[in-house]
């Protein structure tokens, strides 16, 4: 598989705290079907600011045909998608985001284990992302977030991503309010109210 260096711009920092400095690891961007380019760009950037980890965005690959399902509506299956990425890592990498620009979903449980109900809302759950703690791959979908206002939809994109990698870092959903690993029970409205920002508590988990 061929890997395309990202291309790296200085940004302002994106919160107070400073994020951690593990530059050996290494993120790749991995485009699943007509994913923009131009958006593959700034999901690198917003990881390697953020992260400090060094990036790589792929040559795009069709969707596996595999993940696709169709029980309440055409959508890809986030779990098979995070399923793929993982046997395509590379030994060299750390992690695998996957970018579409499809809906995905998933399975949606309660605390225990059990669908929640009613399952037939929950069975087939359309979703932002979706990244297992800990886990070596996540999947960030555009197709639920889109806004009029350019600025708000990429806000979106870099939060939602950061906060998939979050969980594949090991840090579960937060409490606090201004955090990105703020669960967003079910709204977007969750995701527009909180900081492109790590909390202490969080960021020391990453540290430690």
């Amino acid at each position: 598989m061929k890997w395309l260096p990202a291309f790296i711009i200085s940004l302002a920092a994106l919160g107070c705290i400073e994020a951690p400095t593990e530059f050996q690891r290494v993120v790749v961007i991995q485009p699943l079907g007509d994913f923009p380019t131009e958006l593959q760009d700034t999901v690198a950037n917003a990881i390697t600011t953020y992260y400090h980890f060094q990036t790589q965005i792929s040559s795009k690959i069709d969707i596996p045909k595999h993940c696709f399902v169709n029980i309440k509506s055409p959508r890809y299956r986030a779990d098979s998608l995070i399923r793929y990425l993982k046997t395509t890592k590379p030994d060299t990498v750390d992690f695998v985001v996957g970018l579409i620009a499809k809906d995905i979903s998933t399975t949606k449980h309660d605390e225990s284990g059990v669908v929640k109900k009613p399952a037939s809302k929950y069975n087939d759950w359309g979703i932002f992302g979706l990244g297992y703690r800990p886990g070596p791959s996540c999947v960030v979908s555009t197709y639920r977030i889109s806004y009029p206002k350019k600025e708000v939809f990429i806000s979106r994109l870099k939060k939602i991503v950061l906060h998939e990698l979050g969980h594949n870092l090991g840090l579960p959903h937060c409490p606090n309010e201004n955090c990105f690993m703020r669960d967003a029970a079910e709204t977007i409205k969750t995701i527009d109210q909180v900081q492109l920002n790590l909390c202490k508590d969080c960021l020391n988990q990453i540290n430690n």
